[in-house]
């Protein structure tokens, strides 16, 4: 059992429920030692203080390691399939079906073709011979 440092720490029922979605290591290399359980925490308290990668605190893994388990795991879609697998696993629980079965559509969303797009919103500009002739007019 880990105790949480931080509120954005996972609780020992959340660690059962994503520890075996987090992938295997790559075969072939040295075998893992680093803690996954610590990367996840360390993802979080970036995710939830906002906080920039280099200012993670020092009882962290090192801030490279966690970014590039961050990064390898948007590359490969890890972290869509721990989001579905956690989504089928609560739509379960709540005796729905495991798939959502309809989709909201934003019926306020207006293409900007439909206005004309950035012509419609821009000023005509004067050609350079235009101004030179109004410029050229003497003031009164």
């Amino acid at each position: 059992m880990q105790c949480q440092r931080y509120p954005s720490d996972l609780t020992d029922a959340q660690w059962e429920e994503l520890e075996p979605l987090i992938p295997a290591a790559k075969p072939g290399g040295r075998p893992r030692t680093t803690d996954m359980r610590a990367v996840i925490n360390a993802i979080n308290y970036v995710l939830r203080t906002g906080c920039q990668w280099a200012f993670l605190p020092r009882d962290f893994p090192p801030k490279s390691t966690v970014y590039d388990y961050f990064w390898n795991w948007g590359q490969d879609d890890t972290w869509e399939r721990m989001h579905a697998a956690l989504r089928r696993k609560v739509r379960a629980e709540e005796g729905r079906e495991e798939s959502p079965s309809a989709a909201v559509i934003d019926s306020q969303t207006v293409k900007t073709t439909e206005k004309g797009g950035r012509a419609a919103s821009m000023a005509a500009r004067k050609s350079p011979a235009a101004n030179a002739t109004s410029s050229s007019t003497p003031s009164g």
